[in-house]
């Protein structure tokens, strides 16, 4: 099992670090960040959640959303023959944004913006390709090599709200405090343990679905600087995470935390990955996974996910399966 963790307010562990990181944790020199939670130990004990057999895929169409936001490319799928008979095809992927849909944000992919170095110190110098400084630091290869594998815990604040929370809108800057994620927590009956893999299911995508593209077009006037509802980046948000020793989290939103935020230098982008070294999973498709969870009130899973496996890579589809 892993060492015992430091608390939220036991961080650094070393005055040298940045206020509240995790760097030095799991060694300077590591790229995994809170994966490391990941224990064989854990990754055995969430196999007994495997009691039916249900299969729930987290990627959403590869298409989606449309248009991409933040002026991120969708990229162009070609197919093409390989015999003038047709008789086998190959396909092609050009100018394909791995955050484009469904994805994990990488550790190279937001840095700690206080000390404007990436986790555990890394420099933007070593991620930018062809500098003299470029190194496979923090790189997605890092946990697509060693897998992510663990209990996947969902909190559907999205059907709580419909009950408790009435006028809440997702494609609104709208925050969800702590208060409101142990609120849905309690009335789901979940308890968390250690190296969880948390799922908050804002309402989000259901929302986005539910709508023609006419209505999009009004409600995300301008796809390069989207608006939505997502946790709230505050100290306490940080110490509930990081004293629950999550081993990532994501959503069924574009961006976990409640966007845009009011300070990139308190973001959860900027603690959670440059801080921490704890992954972001963004518009996770969760609608069935919810449905079947709100039917049988089993609101904890096996989750697996391979991220592509290139080498310096910023991000990647998740690739993830929940398994009930």
């Amino acid at each position: 099992m892993t060492k015992d963790l430091p608390t939220y307010d036991e961080l650094p562990i070393d005055p040298k670090y940045p206020e509240k990181t995790a760097w030095g944790l799991w060694g300077d020199g590591d790229n995994l960040g809170t994966l490391n939670l990941l224990t064989k130990e854990r990754v055995a004990n969430a196999s007994k959640c495997i009691i039916k057999g249900d299969v729930f895929p987290l990627n959403w169409n590869l298409e989606m959303p449309s248009p991409v936001l933040f002026g991120r490319s969708g990229g162009h799928h070609h197919i093409k023959p390989r015999r003038k008979d047709h008789k086998i095809f190959d396909d092609v992927y050009d100018n394909y944004n791995t955050q484009s849909s469904s994805q994990w944000d990488g550790l190279r992919h937001v840095c700690h913006f206080k000390s404007g170095l990436f986790y555990n110190g890394v420099k933007a110098e070593e991620i930018l390709l062809d500098t003299p400084e470029t190194s496979s630091r923090l790189g997605i290869h890092h946990a697509a090599r060693r897998g992510i594998a663990g209990r996947g815990v969902l909190l559907d604040y999205g059907r709580w709200a419909l009950k408790h929370r009435p006028d809440f809108d997702p494609f609104e800057r709208i925050e969800i405090t702590v208060e409101e994620l142990e609120q849905v927590a309690k009335e789901q009956n979940v308890t968390f343990e250690h190296g969880d893999i948390l799922l908050v299911r804002v309402g989000w995508m259901a929302a986005y679905l539910s709508y023609s593209e006419a209505e999009l077009k009004e409600l995300i006037k301008d796809p390069e600087s989207p608006v939505c509802a997502g946790v709230k980046a505050c100290e306490e948000t940080f110490k509930w995470v990081w004293d629950h020793h999550f081993a990532a989290v994501g959503s069924d939103n574009f961006p976990f935390e409640a966007f845009p935020p009011n300070d990139w230098n308190t973001s959860c982008h900027a603690m959670f990955l440059g801080g921490w070294g704890m992954p972001i999973g963004e518009m996770f498709f969760l609608e069935r996974l919810a449905e079947d969870c709100d039917k049988d009130k089993v609101y904890t899973f096996f989750f697996t996910s391979a991220p592509l496996n290139k080498e310096k890579g910023v991000a990647s589809p998740p690739n993830a399966l929940c398994i009930k």
